[in-house]
C-alpha cells in the first residue's frame, strides 16, 4: 500500500508544480487554493508511504515521477521542447525511479 500511496503523492506533486505556474505568484486565489490544496495531499501521502519505504528511496522516487511528469506535461500542453537528448533525460529518470522501486527493500 505504500508504493501506492507513494505514486499518489507523484502524482499530487505533478499537480502542485503545474499550478504553481497559473498562481502567478500566488496573486490568483482559486489557483492558488487548488495548488496549496495539491501540496498538502501530496505531503500527506508522502508521509504515509514514508512508514515503510525508505526515506531516501521514496523522496527520489516522488521527485523523479514529479520531475518526469511535470515535463512531460509540458511538452505535451505547454509546447516545452522536445528534443531527443531531453526526452532520452526523462527515459532515464524514469529507468531511475523503475530501478528504485524494484530493487529497494
Amino acid at each position: 500500500m505504500s508504493w501506492i500511496y507513494l505514486f499518489i503523492a507523484a502524482v499530487f506533486e505533478i499537480c502542485w508544480a503545474i499550478g504553481l505556474k497559473y498562481t502567478y505568484g500566488f496573486t490568483k486565489l482559486w489557483p492558488s487554493v487548488l495548488t496549496v490544496s495539491a501540496m498538502i495531499a501530496s505531503f500527506i501521502f508522502l508521509s504515509s508511504a514514508l512508514k515503510s519505504i525508505p526515506i531516501g528511496t521514496a523522496y527520489a522516487v516522488w521527485t523523479g515521477i514529479g520531475a518526469a511528469g511535470t515535463a512531460i506535461f509540458g511538452m505535451l500542453f505547454l509546447q516545452e521542447s522536445r528534443e531527443l537528448v531531453r526526452l532520452f533525460s526523462i527515459f532515464l529518470i524514469i529507468a531511475g525511479v523503475t530501478g528504485l522501486r524494484y530493487f529497494s527493500h
